[in-house]
């Protein structure tokens, strides 16, 4: 962080009469110095490779060039900067493609401008910062991918026969082919080949992927 803890901010917003309403609430807030501004992506890069700032609070539908890909060229450049993307737009896509590319926070621009401020702060101290519906977003998606994962993985159980999903259990559980058949009470034979019936119908090719499909069905 800059010297003496003041945070050095660049904001970057293609609207003027936004842009100007951000340098007006950061410009006065104490410990932010706004070091830099740009109008849309292209400039932002430029800014932001010159000034070297703490932390960036950048839109993301802007012309020339996206916040998404200033944000991807500033990493690919190495900039230390942290992004935090400013937008009026949090659809799902959105949200998970910033933070994908590396957004340290997400704000969407309703957001009470004492808020904003302390976003900056805590951003700049490597904390992550999101509004409270993109948290409500992030969870919803999360949440659609174990259900559509749960759902994958128990298709596929749904192959073996009882006596195949007791023995792929037991491989999640970690067993070695001598402790299944002790476990089982079956020939250490008859559990090599229910082993490899396991593999096939699972399409996997190691015990490790068994274990990870047994555990996202939630066995």
């Amino acid at each position: 962080m800059a010297e003496l803890n003041v945070v050095r901010l660049v904001v970057v917003d293609d609207d003027p009469l936004v842009r100007a309403g951000l340098l007006m609430i950061l410009g006065g807030a104490e410990g932010v110095d706004v070091v830099g501004e740009a109008a849309d992506g292209r400039e932002a890069v430029d800014v932001v490779v010159r000034e070297r700032p703490d932390v960036v609070l950048m839109d993301v539908r802007m012309p020339r060039m996206d916040g998404l890909a200033a944000l991807r060229q500033l990493r690919d450049r190495g900039s230390p900067a942290r992004i935090v993307v400013l937008t009026t737009f949090d659809t799902d896509e959105l949200v998970v493609t910033a933070l994908r590319e590396g957004a340290a926070g997400f704000l969407v621009k309703d957001t009470r401008p004492a808020d904003i401020v302390a976003a900056v702060r805590r951003v700049a101290l490597g904390e992550p910062m999101l509004s409270p519906s993109v948290t409500s977003r992030l969870i919803n998606v999360v949440t659609r991918q174990d259900d559509s994962r749960r759902r994958a993985a128990r298709a596929l159980l749904a192959r073996l026969t009882a006596r195949e999903l007791e023995v792929a259990t037991a491989v999640a559980e970690g067993l070695s082919n001598t402790e299944i058949a002790e476990s089982l009470h079956l020939g250490l034979a008859t559990v090599k080949t229910h082993v490899g019936s396991v593999f096939a119908k699972l399409e996997v090719a190691n015990r490790v992927q068994v274990a990870r499909c047994v555990q996202d069905a939630g066995v």
